[in-house]
């Protein structure tokens, strides 16, 4: 039969091996595994995991999966993923690519739930779940570049709710061995899964996208390798009938070959983008670019004296679920270009006590929230590799002192440093595990090739 995209992308999934993974990626994605996994267990201290983590024990039959940050506790595999990506989402602390999406936390869960779920003699290693990670990071990337609407600032749908749960799908369907036609029924099942919509951004309904899409795409590999069938063109671009492309109002599929003796991955051209602190991608620009201005404030006035500011102008991209004047709760502050500019000019830094409700309604916070002006240059899109963040000052006196991010550090372009990823691993880890267990994940994840056992992880 002819080749279509769908099955293009089932070969793939079948026929890559471990062999087709450059030093490049392995590296970058066990510098992503070791960050997920930070994130996911400092978010098991939040009160949405909580919630998450109630629900799932109501129905947890076959328990033989662990829950990050609750020794001792397991659920059965699929609500473990949930769970675990629920975590992983619960701050907005997890990495995210270009074009946007955040494509960790919609697969690693799965796979280290499938991992423990395997009977003894079919443990996949290491090397086997390293390339089922980028496999899933794969499928995400180049279901991203069929849309051109999909490389700004989303409007309609979350992006991990899309294509993460495909993603998740294809990685859980690699580490499980399944036949090129059981991945493609695997796709096509995980599309009829997929989906959330961008208003519950700020809400804690967002981690639940992440939660979704690593389970979700989980259960779709788990019915296809039970012998469900689904649409064997659900990526291809049909007229009058739509398939993926139901989430995208412009959709140009392409093929995915098959590897031969080289495939270069998404990720070996693409880096990712990691967060200093637990806040929407966006937020980082203008915290950078309020740090900025702040040093020049405290060189012109010897300190940091709001009374002094009469105007703070942002100029930031149009994106409505981010412009957010004065929030209210933590998950909007997460979500505020002003919160995070104010909060950053306010204290010199936005870290995890940034969000807490006695720093979000302080009264000195609120007044300089009452300063801002927000304004929309037409240069400054909506785009995570062209955006800017602008932070000006107009002080009393007439003078005017501006800061500007166009990339700030731990973006794909300023990617953190070795130093930088284990300090916000360890600092994240420290919140749930003694340190010998830290120092333990570190090295097994850098040496995750040589690892007999995955579930060991």
């Amino acid at each position: 039969p002819e080749e279509t995209v769908t099955s293009s992308f089932a070969s793939f999934i079948h026929a890559v091996r471990p062999e087709h993974l450059s030093k490049t990626v392995r590296h970058r994605s066990k510098r992503m595994i070791l960050d997920s996994i930070g994130v996911g267990l400092v978010g098991s201290t939040t009160h949405v995991f909580d919630i998450a983590l109630q629900y799932c024990r109501l129905y947890s039959s076959v328990a033989v999966s662990s829950v990050y940050g609750k020794p001792g506790v397991k659920l059965s595999p699929t609500l473990a993923a949930f769970t675990n990506g629920v975590a992983t989402h619960s701050m907005d602390f997890d990495d995210t690519w270009h074009p946007a999406t955040h494509p960790s936390g919609a697969v690693l869960p799965a796979l280290l739930a499938a991992s423990q779920m395997l009977p003894p003699s079919t443990k996949p290693n290491g090397m086997d779940f390293l390339l089922a990670f980028n496999v899933g990071l794969e499928v995400q990337g180049r279901l991203m570049h069929f849309s051109t609407e999909a490389h700004n600032i989303p409007k309609r749908f979350h992006p991990p709710s899309v294509v993460g749960t495909l993603g998740s799908a294809a990685a859980t369907a690699k580490l499980l061995s399944l036949s090129a036609a059981q991945c493609a029924h695997a796709l096509g099942i995980a599309a009829s899964l997929a989906g959330a919509p961008m208003a519950n951004a700020a809400t804690q309904a967002k981690p639940l996208h992440i939660g979704n899409a690593t389970r979700l795409g989980f259960e779709a590999a788990l019915l296809a390798a039970r012998g469900m069938e689904a649409n064997p063109l659900i990526l291809d671009d049909i007229p009058g009938c739509s398939g993926f492309s139901a989430f995208y109002s412009v959709y140009q599929p392409k093929p995915l070959s098959t590897p031969s003796d080289h495939h270069e991955f998404l990720l070996e051209k693409q880096d990712i983008a990691f967060k200093r602190f637990p806040a929407h991608l966006g937020m980082h620009w203008v915290v950078d670019a309020a740090l900025s201005v702040r040093n020049l404030f405290i060189n012109y006035a010897g300190s940091f004296s709001p009374s002094l500011i009469r105007t703070i102008v942002l100029k930031i991209p149009v994106s409505k679920y981010i412009n957010r004047p004065f929030p209210s709760s933590e998950h909007q502050a997460r979500h505020s270009f002003q919160f995070n500019a104010c909060a950053a000019l306010l204290d010199g830094e936005v870290g995890l006590s940034s969000f807490a409700e006695s720093s979000i309604h302080r009264q000195e916070l609120r007044e300089l929230l009452d300063k801002v002006v927000v304004e929309h240059p037409e240069d400054n899109v909506a785009n995570f590799d062209k955006m800017y963040g602008e932070v000006a000052l107009l002080l009393h006196s007439g003078d005017v002192l501006t800061g500007k991010c166009d990339t700030f550090y731990g973006h794909w372009r300023k990617p953190l440093s070795k130093e930088s990823l284990l300090k916000k691993f360890r600092s994240n880890a420290a919140h749930v595990l003694p340190e010998e267990k830290i120092e333990t994940i570190i090295t097994m994840v850098n040496n995750l090739e040589n690892l007999s056992d995955s579930s060991q992880l």
